[in-house]
């Protein structure tokens, strides 16, 4: 188990030293249609998820594309993201990791590898990652709700190289896997670092019945 750490005071301007790389290349699968593209409070849940980590701190965001590619650069709109495409998406996460990997700017000294399925994530709590990692030593950072590790995790530059050697459906998740102790955990009042949208059933609990 790492460090474990709370912030409370958001970071206000922007930082080129964090690149986002946003995941919004998977089928869907579970959801029977893409679940990016469903609609979430008068947007799609693409764009509030985008509309989030936009409003933080963080600097450039690399939007990785894969299903429905089309549709999703749609929804996303005039956004000031950069988008890419995965075409090898199908053969696991770590195709997308690393298809962002390869776009982001070499001056980031952080990735802050984040989830299209994740509306709820607010940009607080995002401000409080970047925060965090810009004053510790730890090289991976991840925020924690009542002891349940979520999602995005911010991760240093220095372990870029091995991530670009992923392979299958692993993500910036392995590494704290493989290196427990260089973890920093903060903790977050924010329930929607675990809240994945993932089926049918999860969207009619957390936002309402599909009209």
């Amino acid at each position: 188990m790492g460090h474990f750490l709370s912030y409370w005071e958001p970071v206000s301007t922007k930082t080129p030293l964090v690149s986002v790389v946003l995941l919004a290349a998977g089928k869907s699968e579970r959801m029977g249609q893409n679940k990016l593209l469903m609609p979430f409070w008068g947007d799609t849940i693409i764009g509030r998820t985008l509309d989030n980590l936009l409003a933080s701190c963080a600097g450039e965001t690399v939007v990785v594309l894969g299903a429905c590619a089309q549709e999703i650069g749609e929804a996303i709109g005039e956004r000031l993201v950069t988008l890419v495409l995965n075409p090898n998406y199908s053969q696991g996460m770590s195709t997308s990791l690393i298809t962002g990997l390869q776009m982001i700017s070499k001056q980031a000294r952080f990735v802050l590898v984040a989830l299209g399925d994740q509306p709820f994530i607010t940009q607080r709590t995002y401000d409080r990652l970047i925060e965090a990692a810009l004053g510790t030593d730890k090289g991976i950072i991840v925020p924690v709700y009542r002891q349940q590790r979520g999602n995005p995790i911010l991760i240093h530059s220095g372990y870029i190289p091995e991530m670009l050697h992923f392979t299958g459906d692993v993500g910036g998740r392995e590494l704290l896997r493989c290196y427990p102790d260089d973890v920093l955990e903060l903790e977050v009042p924010d329930e929607g670092i675990i809240i994945n949208v993932n089926t049918l059933a999860e969207y009619e609990k957390r936002i309402g019945p599909v009209e």
